[in-house]
C-alpha cells in the first residue's frame, strides 16, 4: 500500500496561489446530510493548508462549527484532487473588506485523485462573474489581501 499523500503536489500549491473554481464539502448542522458548495476565494498558504473566505452569514460556518471535517474538490489539470482535513476559524472579520467575511483554514489531512480509472479531465470549469466586472476585481483583491493578512 502505498503512503497517503499529506500535502500538496508543487502543480497543485501553484494552480491555488490564485482564484480557483472548488467545491466546499461540510456536514450539514442539522441533517448532518453532506453538503456541496461552489467557492472561489479560496489559496494556500504552504503546501499543508488551505486557506478560504466565505459570507459570515452562511450555513457553511454554521456546519463546520458543528462539524470541523470537510473537503474540498479541486479541479486541476487532466485530473480532480480532493482534499480532506478540518476547518478551523481564522478570523470571523476579515479586515479591510466591505462587508462580514470570515475566514477558515484548512489543515491537510490527505490529498487524493478523485478522478474515475480510465478518464482525464480535458478542460478546467469556467465560470464567469455576472456583476459589475470592475466591483467584482476589486472586491476579489481585497478579500484575497485580507486572508493572505489572517
Amino acid at each position: 500500500m502505498t503512503e497517503p499523500v499529506t500535502t500538496l503536489s508543487e502543480d497543485l500549491f501553484s494552480q491555488l496561489q490564485k482564484e480557483s473554481f472548488v467545491l466546499l464539502h461540510t456536514t450539514d448542522v442539522d441533517s448532518s446530510s453532506p453538503t456541496s458548495s461552489a467557492i472561489s476565494w479560496v489559496y494556500a498558504p504552504n503546501d499543508s493548508t488551505l486557506r478560504f473566505a466565505i459570507d459570515g452569514r452562511s450555513r457553511l460556518s454554521a456546519n463546520m462549527s458543528a462539524h470541523a471535517g470537510v473537503s474540498v474538490t479541486v479541479f486541476a489539470p487532466g485530473t480532480v484532487q480532493t482534499i480532506y482535513g478540518r476547518a478551523k476559524l481564522v478570523t470571523d472579520a476579515l479586515q479591510d473588506v466591505p462587508f462580514k467575511l470570515v475566514c477558515y483554514d484548512i489543515e491537510i489531512d490527505v490529498v487524493r485523485d478523485a478522478m474515475f480509472y480510465g478518464a482525464r479531465l480535458s478542460t478546467l470549469p469556467q465560470y464567469e462573474k455576472t456583476y459589475d466586472k470592475r466591483a467584482a476585481e476589486k472586491l476579489d483583491g481585497q478579500v484575497f489581501a485580507a486572508m493572505k493578512k489572517a
